[in-house]
């Protein structure tokens, strides 16, 4: 799993050259309830702060395509049991929009409960969906479940029927 590791922080440090930006990128291996996950963490000691919005995105857009390349191509053609999640950090945006994302879930989870009426939440990215999804699970007399088409599909929270 190291050399996938390096392999990963190594294309993504390559991928970055290639727009012009020199950048040193660290692996890190990291354990949640979801499982393991590699973590490519970007260095933005060198990069500019326009640079880092930029990486970023609006709404964390460009972060999350970077991921979905980094994911798509270092999983090519690899059996579902040897594929890697990986995860791609730049000035502590994932680990706060995690945080963010639990807060969301805990809230709706309560509005949820507590009316008897289904909850929805807009504005979530797939993976984002995925991930109020996983928090939400273990939530005791509750479902969620998907509703709409993209760009407009909507995370509902309700009680279990």
């Amino acid at each position: 799993m190291t050399d996938r590791l390096q392999i990963g922080a190594q294309w993504l440090a390559s991928l970055l050259e290639f727009q012009g930006l020199s950048a040193k990128v660290s692996p890190q291996m990291a354990s949640d309830d979801s499982g393991d996950s590699c973590w490519l963490v970007i260095d933005e000691s060198s990069l500019a702060i326009d640079q880092v919005n930029h990486l970023i995105g609006d709404k964390g857009e460009v972060l999350d395509s970077i991921q979905y390349l980094v994911n798509t191509i270092l999983n090519l053609d690899k059996p579902q049991n040897e594929q890697l999640p990986y995860t791609v950090e730049l000035a502590g945006y994932r680990a706060k929009r995690i945080a963010e994302l639990r807060e969301i879930a805990a809230d709706a989870a309560e509005k949820a409960m507590s009316s008897g009426q289904e909850f929805e939440i807009s504005a979530l990215s797939s993976a984002e969906r995925r991930q109020v999804h996983h928090f939400l699970k273990d939530y005791e007399g509750l479902e969620t479940f998907s509703r709409g088409k993209e760009p407009d599909r909507r995370l509902v929270v309700r009680q279990a029927e």
